[in-house]
């Protein structure tokens, strides 16, 4: 029987499946699916919650000494290049896991009684279903790739529920700036993911910390391509963590319903930056090494 920590790929696929689903069925049966309100938040509720006891249990193993779990496969029809897809659990990933399931059932039952007869019930439980999936999703990436696969997708369910209600009160503004800012942070995290795909062949985050570490020490990488390759990564969790410069999404956020502005900048999304600056933490500890061998004026220089 394979352990909690095993099956951990189950927690964000539930919440996304069940999001899917619903999404399919809405565009499909529009005006029955939009009746069927309770059905709706059951069943997305339930999937999140199933989540939650799983990210709970996996979260007692890691703690009882469990060894970390990845699991990974080649990407089929790339054969020259080194891509794989999978997931992995630690520690830290399975307190992550439990803090944003957790968030995310009692948002979704604060929610049901918010948006209980309101317009749009059927679609927002949707978005906030897929948004919690794709967090999740988020805390299991093993590498570089699907981590910025699931920011990408955070970034877009976050922009869906900012502009849920699209009204007069500036909230279709508010989510075109949340989207802007969002797809700065993007812009930069791709250009650091690629620029250390280059230089090192990897995509893991111990692999990519060492072999940086090992470009660096041998000359074969610049110590200014170093640290802005190292810049470049760390804007997008500066993004989401509501950091100088990319700050100016907060206030907006604020017009928002309850729900949308807990789960967004109150709670998982501010967390999620956080999260990656140490999943990151092999790369940047290798370039603290720029910073420390090197003279600041000879770098600038």
């Amino acid at each position: 029987m394979p352990s909690p920590s095993e099956i951990s790929w189950l927690i964000p696929v539930l919440p996304l499946a069940g999001s899917c689903l619903i999404g399919i069925l809405l565009v499909s049966f529009s005006l029955t699916m939009n009746r069927l309100s309770k059905p709706v938040s059951l069943l997305l509720t339930s999937c999140v919650g199933t989540a939650a006891v799983l990210s709970y249990t996996a979260l007692a193993e890691q703690l009882k000494g469990a060894d970390d779990v990845e699991a990974l496969l080649n990407l089929p029809g790339v054969e020259n290049i080194n891509i794989q897809i999978g997931f992995g659990l630690d520690t830290i990933g399975a307190e992550m896991l439990s803090l944003i399931s957790t968030t995310g059932v009692i948002l979704m039952v604060s929610a049901h009684i918010y948006m209980n007869r309101k317009k749009g019930y059927a679609h927002f439980f949707t978005y906030l279903g897929f948004f919690i999936g794709a967090l999740l999703g988020l805390v299991l990436s093993p590498n570089i790739l699907e981590l910025y696969i699931f920011w990408v997708l955070v970034g877009i369910s976050s922009y869906l529920l900012t502009g849920f209600w699209y009204d007069p009160k500036g909230l279709s503004n508010t989510a075109k700036n949340v989207f802007l800012v969002d797809r700065i942070g993007d812009i930069g995290l791709l250009i650091g993911g690629l620029g250390l795909f280059w230089k090192t062949g990897s995509l893991g985050f111990d692999e990519i910390g060492s072999r940086l570490q090992e470009a660096i020490s041998g000359g074969n990488l610049s110590n200014p391509t170093a640290l802005l390759l190292c810049f470049f990564l760390v804007m997008g969790p500066i993004a989401k963590s509501i950091e100088f410069p990319l700050y100016i999404w907060r206030p907006d956020t604020l017009t928002t319903s309850i729900h949308v502005s807990a789960v967004i900048h109150a709670a998982t999304v501010v967390a999620a930056g956080v999260f990656v600056i140490a999943r990151l933490q092999p790369v940047f500890i290798a370039g603290t090494t720029v910073v420390t061998t090197t003279n600041l004026s000879n770098l600038i220089g």
